[in-house]
Formats: C-alpha cells, sequence, structure tokens
C-alpha cells in the first residue's frame, strides 16, 4: 500500500524539521497526548502549556473535528487537562465508525481574525499535482473544489512551482499579504515533493502579524518512499483509521512483511467475529471479503489480509499462528470458520508454503477443537497436488473439521460452503491428467470449453496465433531481455515457447550489472540444452540483440526506476514489464511521462506481466506447465482480458478457458495507484484487433479509470460485448476504511467504490455479472451467444508437445528418487533454521552450549554433560599455542612473511602435524588403550615397546620433565580427576611415567598423551557412549581433531602477529646451516 495517512503530529513534525527556515512559517509548536502521559512531566518539558491559552482536539484521522464538537479552544492547561480526561477511551460515534478517543493534540490558541484564515490543498493525481487555494478557510469553508483557486503542476523531472506563478494562478482574491502566502506556498510544495507527500491540505493557515500559521492539519505519505525519505522522515507511524484499534499483532505481521520480499498484510476488523480468512495473494483477497460480504457475513468478518510473493514456510508458520491465536481467544455460540482460500499462483510452490500452515494447525490442534473451528482451503498453482494432499491428511490425523478443494472448484465456492449457504461436496471431481509441468498420456485432446454451441458457417474471427493489428504487444516471433537474474522464470518462458511451438527461444539475454562480467547461463529448449547470454551492460544487450523490442525487469523496488529510465533511452524497445512492488509514486508517474514521449508501454509496476497464448508470455505469468496446459495458454483463443491483479490473472486463464475456447491475449496491469499504462490502452488494443471476439475487464475498488471504460462504451468506440466486474464491493460494509493488498486498492471517494464502478459499468452497456461468483457464468453466457451469431468460430483442439519435467520440480514432487551424492547427520541449513544435530541454533545460544556444546553436537551427534564440554573447551585452549619454534607455527611464520595469505599460511603449519608434532593424540590413546585392555601391568608394557623398538606415543618431552612439569599436563588430569566418574587409564599412563622417568627425567607423561587418554576415559565412562561408539571414535581421528582445532587458533595468532609487526621475507641464516657437501674429483 503507498497513500498512508498520518497523525497531525507527524505532518506537523515534518514541516517543522524540513520547511525552509525564511518561508515566512511560524514553527508549529503542539504536544501529543495519550493515556499514557505524564501531565506534569508534559507541563514540565512544554513550558508555553502554563503560560498561554490553548487548543486540544483528538489526532486520529477524524475529519470535521469542529463541526464535531471535538474542539477545545481559548482554554488554560488546567481546563485542557479536564476535558482530555473526560473524554479519554470514551467510545464516540462518527458515521459509521464507532470507536474511542485515544490521542490528542494540544497547541496554542491563536487569536486571529476571520478574514485572515485561509484554505490550501495539495494533491497527487495520475498525470500532475494540483494545488488548491482559497482566500477563505475553516470549517465553513464548504465546496472547497468548486470555490479554490487551481494551479496543476505538470509531472516533469523536477517538480516545482515559484512565488510569480502561485501568485498569479493561486492569490488573486487573497486581500493579505501576496508576497508571504507566495513564499509560503511555494516553499510547502517544495517539501510535499521532497517528502512524498500524496495528500496535504492545512484549513484554515492564518496570516498575522508577519506569519503563516498552520492550525489543522491532514496528510497522507507514499509508504513506499520509506527508503528514499528515512532520513527525513525518521519514524513515522501510520494510525488506523478512526474506529479501529490497531493491534500488536497487525502490527507484529507488518514488522515481517517490511523484511522480507514477499507480501504480509493484517488488518483486524471485528477480534470477535466467526470469519477470518487466509488468503494468498491482493486480489484473491479482496474478492474473499466481496463474497463473505455478500453471503451476509459483513458482521461477523474478523479480519482482512493477504499473504503473496512466496513467502518461506516460517512466515507463512508465524501468519497462520498470529491468526489462530486470535480466533482461540473467546469462544463463538456458533463455532468459527477459517478460510485458507486463493487463486491460482504463478510461482508460489503450494506445498511449501501450507508446510508452515500445517505447522500452526499442528500446534493449535486442541484450541481448534475446543473453539469448534471449521477449516475450508481452496488452492491452486504451482505443487498444488501435494500441498493439498498435506492439508487433507492434517485433518484426518489431527480430527479437525477440514474441507480441502483445488482448481476444479470455483475460487470463491468455499465462502458459500463456510457460512452454510453452499452444501459441501463429499465427492471431489475428476482431475485432468497433468502434473507439474508435465503433460501425461491422455489428457492433451481434451477441450477447455464445455457444451459449446455450434457455429454458423461465416466467421468473423479467425484463430491464428498473429495479429492484424498495428497495436499488438507480443507475436510468434518477439523477443525479449530479461533485466536480473531470474533463472526460473527464464526457464518458465522457455518452456511456454517450446510448447506453444515457437521457433526459437522468446528470451534473447540477460543483463545484471551485478554480475562480475558477461558470462552465460544454461537452460533447457525442450530436451536440449542451450546457453543465454549474461550481460553486465544494458548497452552491450542491446547492441548484442538488435531484434529484440521486450524488456522484463526484474530489478528490486530500489533499481526499477533508474533501470527503466535506462532502458528508455534505446529506441528499439517497445514494451517494458516491471515486475516490481512498492516503487515510489512520484517515479512511476515520472515513467509514465517518459514512456508517453517515446511511445514505449509499460506493463506494471506491482504486476506478474501478461500473456499472449501461443505467442509470449511475461515471466511467471501463467504459472507453471499444469496450469499453462489446462488453461490452454499454449494456443490463442478469442477473449481477451485486463486485470490489475496478477495472482487473478491465473484464475481468469482458468475461468476463460472453461467456459469459452480460450484467452486470445491478457495482462495484469498491476495493483499501484498509478499503473503506466492503464485499462483503456488494453482494451483499445483489444477492439482494434480483428482475432479478439469479446473483452473481459476485472478492476478494483480505488481510482476512477473505469469510468473511462463507461465513456467509451457509451461513446461507441467499444463495439464488442465487455465482461465486466471490479472486486471491492466489500468495502461499502465496513465501518471504517481499510487499504487493501493492492496500493490502488483504496476508496478515496464514492465514485471510487466498487459497487458505484459496477452500477455505472452495467448502465453504461457492459456485460456486468451481479458477483463474482457470477462471472464465470457471465462470460461463458456472452461467449456462447457470439458462437450462436457466429462471430467467434472455435477450431479443433490440438494437443501441444510434452515439456520434459526438471529433475528438481520432479523430485520436489516425489515422482523420481536417486541415491544422494553425499549423506550428513551432523547439520541442515535447508530450513528457517539452521540445525546442529537436531538442535536449532537459537536453542545452541538459549542453553548457553559454548564451543564444548557444539563440538558434542556435531562430533559427536549428542549432548554430553557440561563438564565434558568443559574439558572439550579446556583442551582447545591448552593446544592452542606452543611457541614459535615448534614447526607448524615456524611454517605458519615463513609463509607469511612471504606474503601468503592467511588461509595458505595456515595449512602450511597443519601439514607439519603428524606422530612427530602434535598427532600423538590418536596414537598415545590407541597404544595405551591396547596395553591396558590386554591386562599388560605398566612394567610389562614398558618392556614390551622396548623390545618391539616402538616409541610409547604420548611420553616423553623435549623441554619439561619431572623437576619442570608440564603445568598444562597438571590442569588437564587434576580436572579429570576431580570431575570425571573414574579415569582408570589416566592412572595407568602415571604409572608407566612412574617407570620411564627413571630412565630419563623428560619422559613424563606429555600433553598429548595426557589429553587423549582422559579423552578415552571419558568416552568409555560418562555414560554417553557404547564401548563400540568409543573405539569408533578412537580409530576415526576424533582425538587429534582437538590438536588441529586448538593449534589453528595460534597458528592464526602467528599470522596475524607477522602481519601487524610487518616482517619481511625470512631468508635462514648462513650460519645455522652446516653445509655438508660430497667430495667429488674434478
Amino acid at each position: 500500500m503507498s497513500a498512508r495517512a498520518i497523525s497531525e503530529a507527524s505532518g506537523k513534525r515534518l514541516l517543522n524539521c524540513q520547511l525552509e527556515a525564511n518561508c515566512g512559517a511560524a514553527v508549529c509548536r503542539f504536544a501529543s497526548v495519550t493515556s499514557e502521559t505524564d501531565w506534569d512531566k508534559l507541563a514540565a518539558e512544554n513550558a508555553w502549556l502554563n503560560s498561554e491559552k490553548l487548543v486540544v482536539k483528538p489526532d486520529q484521522l477524524i475529519k470535521r473535528r469542529g463541526k464535531l464538537g471535538l474542539i477545545k479552544v481559548n482554554a488554560n492547561f488546567a481546563e485542557v487537562k479536564a476535558w482530555v480526561i473526560e473524554r479519554m477511551g470514551r467510545n464516540q460515534q462518527i458515521g459509521k465508525a464507532n470507536g474511542k478517543l485515544r490521542r490528542f493534540i494540544i497547541e496554542p490558541f491563536l487569536p486571529h481574525k476571520q478574514e485572515e484564515e485561509s484554505y490550501v490543498c495539495i494533491y497527487s493525481v495520475r498525470d500532475k499535482d494540483i494545488i488548491l487555494f482559497h482566500h477563505e478557510g475553516g470549517v465553513d469553508i464548504g465546496d472547497v473544489d468548486s470555490k479554490a483557486s487551481k494551479l496543476d503542476v505538470e509531472i516533469q523531472e523536477k517538480m516545482e512551482v515559484n512565488e510569480e506563478l502561485v501568485k498569479s494562478s493561486l492569490l488573486g482574491k487573497l486581500t493579505g499579504n501576496k508576497d508571504l502566502v507566495a513564499k509560503f506556498v511555494t516553499a510547502l510544495y517544495k517539501q510535499y515533493v521532497a517528502l512524498h507527500f500524496t495528500y496535504l491540505e492545512i484549513n484554515p493557515i492564518v496570516i498575522t502579524s508577519g506569519k503563516v500559521y498552520i492550525l489543522d492539519l491532514a496528510a497522507k505519505l507514499d509508504a513506499t518512499a520509506d527508503f528514499v525519505c528515512r532520513g527525513k522522515w525518521g519514524d513515522v507511524e501510520y494510525p488506523p483509521p478512526f474506529g479501529r484499534d490497531a493491534y500488536p499483532e497487525e502490527a507484529y505481521i507488518a514488522d515481517i512483511d517490511a523484511k522480507t520480499g514477499a507480501s504480509l498484510k493484517l488488518t483486524i476488523l471485528n477480534a470477535s467475529g466467526r470469519i477470518w480468512t487466509m488468503v494468498a495473494g491482493g486480489g484473491a483477497s479482496v474478492v474473499y471479503s466481496d463474497t463473505i460480504c455478500a453471503l451476509g457475513g459483513s458482521s461477523e468478518l474478523a479480519n482482512y489480509g493477504e499473504y503473496s510473493g512466496a513467502p518461506s514456510e516460517q512466515q507463512t508458520y508465524d501468519y497462520a499462528k498470529t491468526i489462530l491465536s486470535m480466533m482461540t481467544r473467546e469462544k463463538h455460540s456458533d463455532g468459527k470458520v477459517l478460510i485458507i482460500g486463493g487463486g491460482i499462483a504463478n510461482f508460489t510452490n503450494i506445498a511449501a508454503t501450507f508446510k508452515g500452515i500445517v505447522r500452526s494447525l499442528e500446534e493449535y490442534q486442541v484450541a481448534i477443537k475446543e473453539h469448534s473451528i471449521k477449516i475450508f482451503v481452496r488452492r491452486a498453482g504451482p505443487n498444488y497436488q501435494e500441498g493439498l494432499r498435506v492439508m487433507r491428511e492434517v485433518g484426518q490425523n489431527l480430527g479437525i473439521p477440514l474441507f480441502v478443494f483445488g482448481p476444479e472448484t470455483h475460487m470463491t465456492a468455499i465462502v458459500g460452503m463456510a457460512l452454510g449457504k453452499r452444501d459441501v461436496p463429499t465427492q471431489l471431481p475428476s482431475k485432468e491428467a497433468t502434473t507439474a509441468n508435465f503433460l501425461l498420456p491422455g489428457s492433451a485432446g481434451k477441450s477447455g470449453a464445455a457444451d459449446t454451441p455450434k457455429a454458423s458457417p461465416t466467421p468473423v474471427v479467425t484463430n491464428t496465433t498473429e495479429s492484424s493489428s498495428t497495436g499488438s504487444l507480443f507475436s510468434k516471433t518477439t523477443r525479449a531481455i530479461i533485466w536480473g537474474l531470474q533463472t526460473k522464470a527464464v526457464q518458465g518462458m522457455m518452456d511456454f515457447d517450446y510448447v506453444c511451438g515457437r521457433e526459437q527461444p522468446s528470451v534473447a539475454c540477460m543483463v545484471y550489472p551485478m554480475s562480475p562480467g558477461d558470462s552465460k547461463q544454461n537452460f533447457y529448449w525442450g530436451h536440449k540444452e542451450v546457453l543465454v547470454p549474461i550481460y553486465k551492460s544494458m548497452a552491450d544487450a542491446m547492441a548484442a540483440f538488435p531484434d529484440v523490442d521486450v524488456l522484463i525487469s526484474f530489478a528490486s523496488l530500489r533499481s526499477a526506476y533508474d533501470s527503466t529510465l535506462e532502458c528508455l533511452e534505446f529506441k528499439q524497445i517497445r514494451t517494458i514489464a516491471i515486475i516490481a512492488e512498492g516503487i515510489p509514486e512520484n517515479y512511476t508517474r515520472k515513467l509514465i511521462k517518459e514512456a508517453d514521449k517515446k511511445n514505449v508501454t509499460i506493463i506494471g509496476p506491482a504486476t506478474v506481466g501478461g500473456v499472449k497464448p501461443g505467442c509470449f508470455k511475461i515471466g511467471n505469468t501463467g504459472g507453471m506447465m499444469d496450469n499453462i496446459l489446462h488453461s490452454k495458454l499454449y494456443r490463442p483463443g478469442n477473449v481477451a482480458y485486463v486485470s490489475r491483479s496478477g495472482g487473478m490473472s491465473n484464475e481468469l486463464n482458468n475461468m476463460i478457458s472453461q467456459t469459452t475456447n480460450g484467452v486470445y491475449e491478457g495482462v495484469a496491469i498491476g495493483g499501484d495507484r498509478y499503473p503506466c499504462s492503464t485499462f483503456m490502452d488494453h482494451l483499445l488494443r483489444y477492439q482494434d484487433n480483428s482475432e479478439v471476439g469479446m473483452l473481459v475487464l476485472l478492476g478494483e475498488v480505488g481510482g476512477t479509470e473505469e469510468y473511462q471504460v463507461c465513456e467509451a462504451i457509451k461513446s461507441g468506440v467499444f463495439t464488442k460485448p465487455i465482461v465486466a466486474w471490479c472486486i471491492g464491493t466489500c468495502a461499502d460494509m465496513f465501518a471504517t476504511d481499510v487499504q487493501f493488498g493492492h496500493a490502488g486498492a483504496s476508496a478515496g471517494a464514492s465514485e471510487e467504490t466498487a459497487s458505484a464502478k459496477n452500477k455505472a459499468l452495467a448502465e453504461a452497456g457492459a456485460e456486468v455479472p451481479t458477483s463474482f461468483d457470477e462471472l464465470g457464468e457471465k462470460i461463458g453466457e456472452v461467449y456462447r451467444k457470439l458462437v450462436i451469431a457466429g462471430t467467434i468460430v472455435p477450431k479443433a483442439e490440438l494437443p501441444p508437445p510434452p515439456v520434459p519435467m526438471d529433475y528438481n520440480w520432479a523430485r520436489e514432487l516425489g515422482l523420481i528418487r536417486k541415491p544422494a551424492s553425499f549423506m550428513t547427520s551432523i547439520c541442515d541449513e535447508r530450513g528457517q533454521e539452521l540445525l546442529y544435530a537436531g538442535i536449532p541454533i537459537t536453542e545452541v545460544f538459549k542453553q548457553d552450549m559454548g564451543i564444548g556444546g557444539v563440538l558434542s553436537l556435531l562430533w559427536f551427534q549428542r549432548r554430553l554433560p557440561p563438564y565434558a564440554c568443559k574439558f572439550l573447551e579446556m583442551c582447545l585452549m591448552i593446544t592452542a599455542d606452543h611457541g614459535p619454534a615448534v614447526s607448524g607455527a615456524h611454517n605458519t611464520i615463513v609463509c607469511a612473511r612471504a606474503g601468503k595469505d592467511l588461509v595458505s599460511s595456515l595449512v602450511s603449519g597443519l601439514l607439519t602435524i603428524g606422530d612427530r608434532f602434535g598427532g600423538a593424540l590418536d596414537g598415545a590413546a590407541a597404544q595405551f588403550t591396547e596395553a591396558f585392555d590386554s591386562g599388560l601391568i605398566a612394567n610389562d608394557f614398558v618392556n614390551k615397546a622396548k623390545k618391539e623398538g616402538v616409541l610409547i606415543m604420548g611420553i616423553g618431552h623435549r623441554v619439561k620433565s619431572l623437576n619442570n612439569p608440564d603445568m598444562r599436563v597438571v590442569v588437564i588430569s587434576e580436572y579429570a580427576k576431580e570431575h570425571f566418574p573414574c579415569t582408570p587409564l589416566l592412572d595407568y599412563a602415571r604409572e608407566v611415567e612412574q617407570i620411564t622417568t627413571k630412565k630419563k627425567p623428560n619422559l613424563i607423561l606429555n600433553v598429548d598423551g595426557c589429553i587423549a587418554l582422559c579423552f578415552v576415559d571419558l568416552l568409555r565412562h560418562s555414560g554417553f557412549f557404547t564401548k563400540d561408539e568409543a573405539e569408533n571414535i578412537i580409530k576415526t581421528g576424533s582425538l587429534n581433531g582437538l590438536f588441529v582445532l586448538g593449534r589453528s587458533i595460534g597458528f592464526i595468532g602467528h599470522f596475524l602477529d607477522q602481519k601487524r609487526l610487518k616482517q619481511g621475507l625470512y631468508r635462514h641464516p648462513w650460519d645455522d646451516i652446516s653445509y655438508v657437501l660430497p667430495e667429488i674429483n674434478q
């Protein structure tokens, strides 16, 4: 959503901060009050409260507060406080809305004359900004549109006005200081543009004492401009409309929405209601709300919301959990219903998103039963079969009433079922033999339109793939450049091309400025692999493919504007599709102006695109191959449609394919307030195309573009039948304004309501059904009349070629299996949270497991007791370093001084680890364990080693001795003796040490041997390992791993030390080398 109302306090704060100091505006002094306000502190922070007369009023987006008696003027602080306390939290009826007064704004009272009041308002429309000014202001201003002077500011690169223009256009009737007001209005408009306001009304402004005072203010900001204006805006709150309280759950979902590329919206309408929805798609969410209200459920509708844009499993879990938590707070005498609905998705993996919903249902199983909640599901799109199967199983396993339907059921049929207006079918309709993107044998010859009447012999419309209209955007030879590395969308386009019988792929190349350089990416063309170029520069891509005339932009909302402007510089481009949602309206309006100037058609922003069956599709339009085949999009029909909603375009494809001979072309212009191309742009193209027999328009609440269609029908511009419906009729039944999923789906005036537009379309001559439920029937009815009249002559159905299924998708559907190349049992990064041996990473930190705990999970796949984890950490600390003289550290230092990088230097040190240096842990463990287990006493073990001529691993040290003990060994052995259940191997090693030190005092138990034998004692006697597991751990080198891991810390330290000291290349001195050369006679 874009245009969002802000509080009066927020608007005045912004103007205080951003208006130029010399613009003539007085600083707005105000103080905000809520139920939590400390009045004494407020007075201390705003000294003027106790020294001046005051004005107080609610600050909750309430219009005409003066006429409603909601303003207290010329009062002292005590009177204001009493007035506010009396009304705080009190119910107030305003129109249809009933709400509580919760926030007030206090300002100094400004004594002035009536003739010093004026009115100013700035608002934006598609092609301009409009500044209104009236020399009279206040509550009795009346019909300002007919009274006020008007200045239109056309869209241009730099939106601005000057003082002379303001004076000549707006201030003709002003008797006060025109220079002052002109300066103020000029500065005000400058900030209106800079701060991305969409509406700013001040009534009145008071011109007195050489200043302009801003009294009452109402404003809206373009919320999509947050990334542009965050530094200027600061923290801006968007309060709910009066009559609807803000819920923390709404803020929670809004916070998730702000952190993801998906779309998650939630508005609580009636927390006590029995009808709850969880709908996928902005357009679909409106349709479901319409249907609920049309069937008499408006008073029980609890929420409005939507989730779309392929949210993750965790996000859908959070969303569903939030809804279920609110549903189960209080019981309803009639029980409750949850409608999990949606249209046919374009690219969202239905099964994947349903996993999150399933988790939440399992979590709330008991509460669902206690509150008598029935759940109705209707969904379709990629992998919907698996998603619906899982949902049915969940209902059975949990024992909850859960009814599941797919695309064979009308999208909103489940609403009638949920409200008891329609019977729930006991048997599911048979499904066509398609799955994912593969056409199964026996399904190709079925026709999409049932019971098609026979036509008269003379057709007016033919059924070919090439348009004779000069206004056609796409043909069977259209080629496109894709902006962004959207490999899935590109492969989908190429599969569509292949099934349509195109001679070459529609994707010529991709452009990605963030790539390191030009490259190529492999894709499939049928069974064959092809390479598609990727260019870093758009200019290089255009030069390489001069035949391309379409650009499909998957640029982000931050870069879409600049990249589209760049594209418009290339004359070869005739059509651009902008997929991104959330582009600031000022940017979009400039794109419209530039595109009109260059005669380029832009589809979007905030769209999935469009499709011309048999010819070309934009990105993910039409969904995956199963839906393309099901909706007969591989060949053209004779019905052309235009919609705002991308998700609903797929539903239209399905609807039209079932009731007619199919779609000729369909475009989703996008859900923003100002789509770059309009309904009229595309309907006029369809009207001029001889191959289009009828038109379908799916409009929505908000905007007035549908009225242009009405006028065109009345004036005879459209001669072909138009079936039209505007979604959003439910808005009339809500007590408060609701911003629906699309940015443009909000009525600012009565004529912008869906009901008013549907009525106007019907009166103009369009075919308008009574509800969305009947839209398909109306389309079929009009189509059959055209067939009987001979206007449309259906052709025999031809089967499309089968398209091979991608391996990854086939595996996702469970159609194939293949042995894995790797197996792992210690870590899983695939889900929403990293798992160490099955334990989420957040739990690792919550339970403060430390490094020892992580080692226990990743090395041994179990939670070891705290004393064992501490022992592991002690081993790492003790083995971390032993000075620069040892071979590993020496190698690391030499490499570092040779200019090698950290990894290379570290590896050079690690490669010295072996039996002679640091690698004695495994050897000591094996040697001592074998001797101990065989029953050899210490003396016999020493004698046996001597006889066999082998060294006893873990015994001996170059420097340390009995007289100079190794404190590392002391620390480890003392810890083991104190904390381990028992230490038989450590005790055995001490007995061996007593014997070996009699020969030489330095033949002591060294740190390698001590760690190794203590570790074996831990494995054998902690109770966490079986004997076989303990033996296997010793044999696999785990003990040496402790030394390697610990000593890596020291090696890295030596590397960093050498770099810090800036040591140069090391060369070993000659005097430390003994040169012994052979004497060879010459």
